[in-house]
């Protein structure tokens, strides 16, 4: 039973889906929190549209619960479908309406009278900057143009949440720069976005919580910044950046409890960066650095959270005569983090 949640605009509790014989979703269970831009990534096959389908009330849950600002989406439909805005990955257009015509279409079909429309219109072209192009025809516009028609009509009823299942698909590198800030804007105007998308990249950058999903199960459900951090609940790992390599401070750091430092060559070093004398004695050896062309050196610290403070680290390698330039968490690249979570293989 999901507990509701003010701050929850989605809450997926156990979710499961199948396709005759093939299952595409498998015990999913994921939140999403109010104005957050939430990244929904995996390979192809992984469940990514047919969640997404759900959340839009396209496709009834078979098990498992699906809320939407707390409404049911198999139940409550009429109130989910008010408060979100769907946009798919492939969408048909009336391409012989102009831009402005196919908002107001839009807008009249939810209700909303032809005074309210023009303005709510005239806002949503002046937010994806199509207000100089409202009278051309849809069909004589770009893709990247369309896609922003696409956007403007999911925003017409001003929904609280926004599903966008691809939406930078076939765009140039200018117009899915120009989206992200649109997507960016919405943000600052109090929205959520939940976004599926394969530019990982772009989601690193825009993204503050992302969910990987893969094979029907996710990997993956939290903060951008811990799926990227080098780092996880128990153990921390850190970059120190020196001024020169500083073999006394190496040893001394490699000798707190619970702290290695990563070594560039050799074997990987026992705890505490002990290694092993052919004598069987155990002996401190100074790790390497990783030098950078400044000529700084940096190392990689792995230590216990819960028995190491990081400013014990930075007195330690002070008291020993360093200069430190830099001292911070090491961070991975999101495409690391999405390899590392999911599985090889051809998917269905």
């Amino acid at each position: 039973m999901l507990t509701p949640d003010p701050d929850t605009v989605i809450a997926i509790d156990g979710l499961t889906h199948s396709y005759k014989t093939h299952l595409a979703l498998s015990g999913v269970s994921f939140t999403v929190r109010r104005k957050s831009i939430h990244g929904f990534v995996g390979p192809n096959g992984a469940g990514k549209t047919t969640t997404l389908k759900i959340l839009a009330t396209l496709l009834p849950p078979q098990r498992g619960a699906v809320h939407v600002f707390g409404h049911d989406v198999k139940r409550d439909r009429t109130h989910v479908r008010r408060k979100i805005g769907f946009m798919p990955d492939h969408f048909s257009m009336y391409r012989q309406m102009t831009v402005f015509e196919y908002l107001d279409f839009f807008g009249a079909a939810y209700g909303l009278a032809q005074a309210q429309r023009d303005k709510i219109i005239a806002d949503v072209l002046a937010l994806t900057d199509m207000d100089g192009r409202k009278n051309d025809l849809i069909h004589g516009l770009s893709r990247g143009m369309q896609q922003r028609v696409s956007l403007a009509r999911v925003l017409v009823h001003d929904p609280e949440l926004l599903l966008l299942d691809e939406p930078a698909s076939g765009l140039d590198p200018r117009a899915r720069i120009e989206l992200m800030e649109i997507l960016e804007e919405l943000r600052r105007l109090g929205k959520t976005i939940f976004i599926s998308s394969h530019i990982l990249s772009e989601l690193a950058t825009l993204c503050d919580h992302c969910t990987i999903l893969d094979r029907g199960q996710v990997r993956y459900s939290g903060p951008m910044r811990d799926l990227v951090s080098g780092s996880n609940g128990a153990t921390a790992q850190y970059h120190l950046t020196l001024r020169a390599a500083h073999p006394e401070a190496a040893s001394a750091l490699a000798a707190l409890p619970g702290c290695s430092v990563r070594s560039l060559s050799g074997p990987p070093p026992l705890p505490l960066g002990e290694s092993q004398s052919p004598l069987g004695q155990r002996t401190l050896q100074p790790p390497e650095p990783e030098m950078m062309p400044s000529g700084e050196a940096r190392y990689t610290l792995i230590f216990d959270r819960a028995a190491l403070a990081p400013n014990l680290i930075l007195q330690t390698a002070l008291s020993a005569g360093a200069e430190i330039v830099g001292f911070a968490e090491a961070q991975r690249h999101l495409n690391e983090a999405f390899m590392d979570l999911t599985e090889p293989g051809v998917r269905g």
